[in-house]
């Protein structure tokens, strides 16, 4: 359960929104201090299953073959076969328009080296490399936490930006949403809380409010 002033500042953001004619997002602002970002190992870059969900669809593309593939159309987006990869492998703007329409990919383990050979250039920089899917996973388990699942990755950037829900979720669940974030920045950092400089929660378009 998130603390009181996370659940405010969500409700001050949400209320001080201007009214909009679509469904906005909630938005994250993470501002770093005292870091070195130069240095890529002190780089953010964490996948985090909300525990009130995205409030927004996920888009999810799985790498598979046979029974796996056949289980991940219930669940998956698309599901690409090993032809389809290497359609893929030559055709670069198709490669990239689905990376750029995709949030998240999965694939058999299997295919990750041949993934790597077609698509690393294109998924690599985007920091979209698939989750591996080990022999004893379950395909629709996995595509499910995904789609309640968000990227923080700062890159060199002090300040970087992650969804966090959506203005028709209560205060309360987008707070939890927060709070998990923050816990776990707090524990990947190298020193923790001191190097969180400010915290903003705001919508789309809304006005930015300091999470305390």
């Amino acid at each position: 359960m998130a603390d009181q002033d996370i659940e405010q500042a969500v409700s001050r953001a949400i209320e001080e929104a201007p009214p909009r004619n679509f469904r906005e997002t909630v938005d994250l602002a993470i501002n770093l201090r005292d870091i070195d970002l130069d240095d890529p190992s002190n780089r953010v870059d964490e996948s985090v299953v909300l525990p009130a969900g995205t409030g927004q669809e996920t888009t999810i593309v799985v790498f598979a073959e046979g029974e796996t593939a056949l289980r991940a159309e219930d669940v998956a987006d698309d599901v690409l076969d090993g032809d389809d990869l290497e359609e893929l492998g030559d055709d670069d703007d198709a490669a990239k328009d689905l990376a750029d329409d995709t949030d998240f990919f999965v694939a058999e383990a299997s295919m990750m080296q041949d993934i790597g050979r077609y698509l690393g250039t294109v998924l690599g920089p985007r920091g979209k490399m698939p989750t591996p899917l080990q022999p004893d996973d379950d395909v629709v388990e996995t595509v499910e936490r995904m789609k309640n699942t968000v990227q923080l990755r700062s890159g060199d950037r002090r300040t970087f930006h992650t969804r966090v829900g959506a203005e028709d979720m209560s205060a309360e669940d987008i707070a939890d949403n927060i709070d998990v974030i923050r816990r776990r920045l707090h524990a990947d950092l190298e020193k923790g809380p001191l190097n969180i400089d400010t915290v903003y929660v705001k919508t789309t378009m809304g006005p930015a409010v300091e999470v305390a």
